[in-house]
């Protein structure tokens, strides 16, 4: 046994011969002699039956423990170059999901404050225009500076606004009427109807409780909705209707509602799940981050944004803000 443990089939099998030599010549009847006595004939080949089956457990056992040994040898090189791999690739992704990140907010970034830079841009416009006039109107290069000046803070309040959003820094908030911040967009965005064909009508609720939110990031969402009803409302030809679209405000309960009502291409169920996932949009040219952003400005102010198919053709865009008590401080 011990020889073919230590040295394998071939010392194992020498081990048996040569143990059955010594046996048959020193301890078998008649001694000293190779010859075997009838008597022992059975003893003798018991021995050497036992002899070669121990040789060959122990050989075998030999191999297991070899095989057995290698096998943890290779599973624990295989262990360390997965482990060296898993974490080459949890950095790769580590670094994928910055990248991303700073795609989402250079996007954000882009999207929201593409508005008012294009404001003043055509402000600025209309400045130069009115002081090459002859004469140069000053009063109205006068009102039109103002709302240059208007615009370039609003866009400077958008990127804070975002900046903290992303940080998840608490909104900025303060009281205020959610129908003179309707009245305020409709009033921005009425020379863009007017190029676009399109009118704004609202039909507010009067006396809506006064709300608790950031006011730049709910005027950037109604800026978002009523936009996005305008781009709907131009896409198709509505024969024999009117080119509106509609705001809304009502108390509902424990929370103001608004919402902004088109006649556009309307919402079927697949742009319905996804209408508000990152980068999707139905626009030739969107980046579609403006709803994504919108409903995180919403649930950040524990409200709830959603949209829905207008039964008539077209869409609806609803979102909610709680009313709370004065004396709050959330």
């Amino acid at each position: 046994m011990a020889s073919a443990w230590f040295g394998g089939t071939g010392p194992g099998i020498f081990s048996v011969v040569m143990s059955t030599v010594i046996v048959e010549y020193f301890f078998v009847p008649p001694f000293y002699s190779f010859s075997v006595s009838t008597t022992a004939e059975a003893y003798f080949g018991a021995f050497v039956v036992c002899a070669l089956i121990a040789s060959w457990v122990s050989d075998s056992k030999r191999k297991s423990e070899e095989a057995l040994m290698e096998a943890r040898s290779q599973l624990e090189i295989r262990v360390s170059e997965r482990t060296a791999e898993l974490m080459k690739t949890q950095a790769e992704l580590a670094h994928l999901s910055q990248v991303l990140s700073m795609g989402e907010l250079t996007a954000s970034i882009a999207h929201e404050i593409s508005q008012p830079l294009t404001a003043v841009v055509t402000h600025g416009h209309a400045c130069v225009e009115w002081l090459s006039a002859s004469p140069p109107n000053l009063e109205k290069a006068r009102l039109t500076a103002d709302r240059i000046i208007q615009d370039g803070t609003r866009a400077g309040a958008v990127l804070s606004r975002i900046r903290a959003l992303f940080k998840k820094e608490a909104p900025a908030k303060g009281w205020f009427d959610m129908n003179e911040l309707i009245h305020e967009l409709t009033t921005f965005l009425r020379e863009e109807a007017q190029r676009r064909h399109i009118s704004i009508r609202t039909e507010l609720a009067s006396g809506l409780p006064k709300v608790r939110a950031d006011r730049v990031q709910l005027q950037q969402v109604m800026l978002n909705l009523v936009m996005n009803a305008m781009d709907a409302t131009i896409m198709i030809e509505t024969a024999g209707e009117p080119r509106d679209l509609i705001i809304r405000s009502r108390e509902n309960g424990e929370s103001v509602s608004v919402s902004v009502e088109d006649r556009g291409v309307g919402l079927d169920a697949t742009t319905a799940a996804k209408i508000f996932d990152p980068f999707f949009t139905t626009k030739p040219h969107g980046i579609g981050m403006g709803l994504s952003i919108s409903r995180s400005i919403i649930e950040s102010h524990r409200g709830r944004l959603w949209a829905e198919p207008r039964p008539s053709g077209g869409a609806i865009f609803q979102f909610t803000v709680p009313i709370q008590s004065p004396d709050s401080d959330d």
